[in-house]
């Protein structure tokens, strides 16, 4: 294996480990910025080492081996953390065979309502969380928050400081605390799965395993919270938009949408078990929260056999209830593209022309893609070409740069190619 297949494969192994990395350590040494050092120590380590000794039997397991004994050196170099010592002797074995899933699974957890303590800001609380549990950098959150990368980095670090300040305990929390906490944990949960599904930056489309830790984590809050109509909500929106991940890329890794894709390759085990968990949530609820709306809508997109059996008029309305409730632009855009299904391209434009200017879009690029595609409808191609190459030039991800500029050719005036 050469140099740069290590390096390719400890790209891989990092970023399938990292979060139960870091969520261990967390556990051991109650400090989710020191276990995030502690983890990087060890990617360093994997770098300097693995291109010589080659990609250990269990990587994951190399990786926690080093990091506690990072933690153990800095434990008796810090005259103030000494009487941990003793306590982290005791619960450190490195020769030990790796934890359990289930164990795993409640460090994420645990992790997770750490990050989402009251002590830090909703902004903080939700950026810390991806960064330690989905991995992403700060551009990648920024881009999801459309807000700039600084003050994202700013937020990180200052949540960091904030846990470790106040010594808040890496635990989930009960009773009351616990269900105020909730929602910006379920915020965190369907962000790190969103930044899987259409992943904001990079040459590929899909990140299938945030896909996956975010489904599993969501999965673990269901049961921990069986009455909770929201949490079942957020797992039924998962569940369904996961079941199109086979047909969302064509052969060569091109995105295909939603309309063009072939229903067949949807896997129907995670429409059922989406649909399921959909019926729970409104089984215990006397009202739809905004998760469930947006299970409902992609319930709607589940049970349609073809594209033209959608229900587009009950979409419309979805999304109606769903803006009254979170007053988003970023809902209403999406209102515009279920208004220009059900009653016309016209309709959406309409709409869509109320929200150009809202400064939180300014730099979001399917604002531009979607009055691109509108336009086109309407037979205004050159001004759906200028759409669809500014929206091409604001995305950081190749493969929907590519959709882009190929959708931006379509509209070129068939008398003039070359233009």
């Amino acid at each position: 294996m050469t140099t740069s297949d290590t390096h390719r494969a400890i790209e891989a192994v990092w970023r399938i480990e990292a979060a139960r990395l870091i969520a261990g350590l967390a556990g051991l040494v109650r400090d989710v910025g020191l276990a995030e050092e502690l983890a990087q120590d060890a990617l360093v380590a994997a770098l300097e080492q693995w291109p010589e000794s080659g990609v250990p039997r269990n990587p994951g397991a190399w990786l926690m081996t080093v990091s506690k004994r990072r933690a153990i050196d800095l434990i008796r170099r810090n005259e103030r953390l000494r009487h941990h010592l003793a306590e982290l002797g005791h619960r450190l074995d490195l020769e030990a065979d790796p934890p359990e899933i289930d164990e795993i699974e409640d460090d994420l957890l645990r992790l997770v309502f750490t990050a989402c303590h009251p002590a830090l800001s909703m902004e903080a609380r939700v950026a810390l969380t991806l960064r330690v549990l989905g991995g992403l950098t700060t551009e990648e959150i920024a881009r999801a928050f459309l807000v700039p990368e600084a003050t994202v980095a700013q937020r990180i670090v200052r949540a960091k400081r904030t846990l470790a300040d106040r010594r808040v305990p890496f635990e989930v929390p009960q009773g009351d605390e616990l269900a105020g906490r909730l929602s910006s944990v379920l915020e965190v949960i369907y962000l790190v799965f969103n930044e899987g599904y259409s992943a904001t930056a990079g040459d590929d489309w899909m990140r299938p395993a945030l896909c996956a830790d975010a489904l599993r984590l969501g999965r673990v809050l269901a049961g921990l919270m069986p009455k909770e109509p929201e949490v079942h909500g957020l797992v039924a929106l998962m569940e369904i938009q996961a079941s199109r991940s086979a047909a969302r890329v064509g052969p060569s890794g091109e995105p295909i949408l939603l309309l063009e894709q072939d229903r067949a390759r949807w896997d129907r085990l995670l429409i059922g078990r989406g649909l399921a968990a959909l019926e729970r949530a409104q089984e215990s609820s006397g009202g739809y929260g905004p998760y469930t709306l947006q299970a409902a809508i992609a319930a709607c997109h589940a049970r349609a056999v073809v594209a033209e059996d959608t229900d587009w008029v009950r979409i419309a309305e979805l999304y109606e209830a769903l803006a009254r409730m979170s007053r988003s632009p970023v809902v209403e855009l999406n209102r515009a593209v279920a208004l220009s299904m059900a009653y016309g391209p016209a309709a959406g434009l309409d709409l869509l022309d109320q929200i150009v200017a809202e400064p939180s879009l300014k730099d979001y690029h399917l604002l531009p893609s979607v009055r691109g595609d509108l336009l086109a409808k309407l037979g205004r191609r050159a001004e759906a070409r200028a759409e669809f190459e500014r929206a091409a030039g604001m995305t950081r991800n190749a493969r929907e740069r590519t959709l882009l500029e190929e959708r931006a050719a379509a509209c070129r005036p068939t008398a003039d190619p070359a233009a």
